[in-house]
């Protein structure tokens, strides 16, 4: 069993899964889909993707109080503008670090996903892994922050007093707008590797075979 923080190894290789027990490769399938699962598509997942919308978010209102004391044409808030700036530098900095690791841990959760699904056929275990819950969370909160992401950018802006409230809360708004994409691409992927987990509808089987009148009169 693979701890919180490493992920499940990838499947074996089909030459080698013909002489494992079917048991035991059936019981590890099941038990690291679900796994990849929760990694993939759980609330916890959707928590953290939002936090680090927020530490961008924090990091842009530091960029924002930069803009707004330099707006000010003060010598002495210059220095108060530099070092907002250099904080809000710093803390997209780290949120960038964050979301690019993130996002290459969730690239080797959906492959590991992909290996694992087509390792073998479950068909009580692959309907719980479809979450369709789940999915709709994420499909449903996605929509409210894009909603609200695009209402922050165009209302809030327009009513903006200075260049700095205008940048602000058009950074703000996109931030919230991208979030919501993102999330919407997940559910979207989770759905469209779900249908893998489908079992197969039966070959129709193919029409019996009737000589021709021609042949017929040939074989005469």
């Amino acid at each position: 069993m693979s701890s919180r923080r490493d992920l499940p190894p990838p499947p074996p290789p089909a030459h080698l899964r013909e002489w494992l027990d079917e048991s035991v490769v059936r019981a590890d399938r099941a038990r690291y889909l679900a796994d990849l699962s929760h990694r993939s598509l759980g609330l916890g997942r959707l928590v953290l993707l939002w936090l680090v919308a927020a530490l961008f978010a924090f990091g842009w209102t530091f960029v924002s109080m930069a803009v707004m004391t330099f707006e000010s044409g003060r010598g002495a808030e210059y220095l108060f503008g530099g070092a907002f700036a250099v904080m809000g530098a710093a803390v997209l900095a780290l949120a960038g670090y964050l979301f690019v690791r993130g996002a290459r841990q969730e690239r080797r959760v959906h492959q590991l996903l992909c290996a694992w699904v087509v390792a073998g056929r479950d068909p009580e275990t692959d309907a719980r892994l479809r979450a369709p819950g789940r999915g709709l969370v994420w499909l449903a909160a996605s929509l409210t922050l894009g909603a609200l992401g695009l209402w922050t950018a165009f209302t809030s802006a327009a009513d903006a007093a200075t260049v700095g409230e205008v940048a602000y809360f058009m950074g703000l708004g996109l931030i919230l707008w991208i979030t919501a994409l993102l999330g919407l691409a997940k559910a979207t992927t989770h759905h469209a590797w779900s249908l893998r987990t489908r079992p197969k509808p039966p070959a129709a089987p193919a029409p019996p075979r009737t000589r021709s009148a021609r042949s017929t009169l040939a074989g005469i």
